[in-house]
């Protein structure tokens, strides 16, 4: 039985900043070779989250065929398999609390100050990716590509193309790419309708069928070498979301307008939840803006790369990433790489930790903590090496820390007094193995 969020992307694969938005891997230029080969390139990754939430282990190839006249077959390949458990969106309560699972068939019960947390969350996701990609005329390189992955209760299909132009000497490259993606959610017991409650066991009578969501993505970027030891990059990229882009598993306390606690089922349930949860309810339509802008700077051998992104949508989230990395050799076969990420964001106009039983129901509402203010850290150490056969192997090891809150306007009562924005720790440990044959 799967939990699995629609939009989720844990563990997802750090690319080059134009390629990553087009749900594609970065393919840099590559010399003329005189007989094809090929290229791969290895990964094993571990993320796991404290108390028992999300683990994920995920393998990740990704293999490039290099043709002669700088011709590139890039397939990639992931596979996920994530356990644990994570947030339903209730509150907690001084009580225990009993909830319908998401299939619809059985019933859970939630230990008194503990936060509702959904442990049937398991899933396996296949993701597949190939792209073409060669020179157009002297100074252009065009890259085009299809992508699909499925889980338990998700289907994506994609497209992708990509054109890229050198000038000055090719010193300064401008680039532009558009992606296309249809996905199906296929939700466990059906999605529900929105703003509905969580019904007994059994009961699906506020079920329905699947459904869609469609993304477009168009990346404009210029990257410029400024000498021999300076490149800078920026790019603007828009996305566009239009369909379900609910959460199908995230629910709502309705509350008491002066406890803040949730209300009691009346009349009592049959074999179903004793509270009143409403399922969430999310615009059928997303527009984001995003600016890039990355340097690479060589001092001496030692690399200093550094990149910041600022993220803005019509649900009113705003969010800024700095992002900095420092390579240093050791020797001629080794190198270390320390890393910080910082991630903040403001909350989506819709994002309430609980909904008031003394005032209307709002169109839309959400306890999606990522939809919530929040900032993230990510700190860690890379150390790779080169083996005899000179292949490139490396270790990761980054610590991930988050803390958020509610604004003290939506908190009611016996809310105050309760952890309603948990903190969250996790663990990332990759493995990755680079060689070619």
């Amino acid at each position: 039985m799967s939990s699995k969020n629609p939009d989720r992307s844990v563990a997802a694969a750090l690319a080059s900043a134009t390629c990553a938005l087009l749900g594609t891997t970065a393919a840099a230029p590559v010399d003329a070779q005189e007989e094809p080969k090929w290229d791969f390139n290895t990964s094993i990754l571990y993320y796991g989250e404290d108390e028992d939430r999300v683990q994920d282990l995920s393998f990740k190839s990704l293999s490039r065929r290099l043709f002669t006249d700088d011709r590139v077959l890039i397939l990639g390949l992931t596979v996920d398999t994530l356990t644990g458990a994570t947030p339903s969106g209730a509150i907690r309560q001084g009580g225990p609390q009993t909830f319908t699972r998401p299939s619809g068939n059985a019933a859970y019960t939630e230990a008194g100050g503990k936060l509702p947390l959904d442990d049937t969350f398991r899933d396996t996701r296949v993701s597949i990716a190939a792209n073409w990609q060669q020179p157009a005329g002297d100074n252009g390189l065009v890259n085009v590509g299809f992508s699909a992955s499925k889980e338990y209760d998700y289907l994506h299909t994609g497209l992708n193309a990509r054109y890229a132009h050198d000038f000055n000497k090719r010193n300064t490259t401008v680039s532009s790419g558009i992606a296309y993606a249809r996905d199906t959610i296929e939700a466990v017991g059906g999605a529900p309708v929105p703003l509905t409650p969580m019904l007994d066991v059994g009961d699906l009578s506020n079920r329905r069928g699947d459904d869609d969501k469609d993304v477009l993505d168009v990346v404009l970027g210029v990257s410029q070498v400024i000498n021999r030891d300076l490149l800078v990059q920026a790019n603007y990229s828009f996305s566009r979301q239009d369909g379900y882009l609910n959460n199908p598993y995230k629910v709502l306390s309705l509350v008491d307008s002066v406890t803040g606690d949730t209300l009691s089922r009346q009349p009592a349930p049959q074999g179903g939840p004793d509270g009143q949860y409403l399922f969430e309810n999310r615009p059928d339509q997303r527009t984001q803006h995003g600016l890039y802008t990355q340097a690479k700077y060589n001092m001496g051998g030692k690399v200093v790369d550094v990149s910041y992104r600022y993220v803005t949508d019509d649900w009113d989230i705003d969010s800024h990433t700095l992002d900095l990395r420092y390579r240093w050799p050791l020797g001629d076969a080794s190198y270390l790489e320390p890393h910080m990420r910082y991630y903040t964001q403001t909350k989506a106009e819709f994002y309430q930790v609980s909904l008031d039983a003394g005032e209307s129901l709002p169109a839309f509402a959400s306890p999606d903590y990522r939809l919530g203010n929040f900032d993230g850290l990510t700190a860690g150490l890379k150390y790779g090496w080169k083996t005899r056969n000179d292949n490139d192997m490396s270790v990761r090891v980054e610590w991930y820390t988050q803390s958020g809150d509610v604004p003290a306007g939506q908190l009611i009562g016996n809310q105050l007094s309760r952890d309603n924005f948990p903190d969250l720790n996790a663990l990332i440990v990759q493995f990755s193995y680079r060689f070619s044959r």
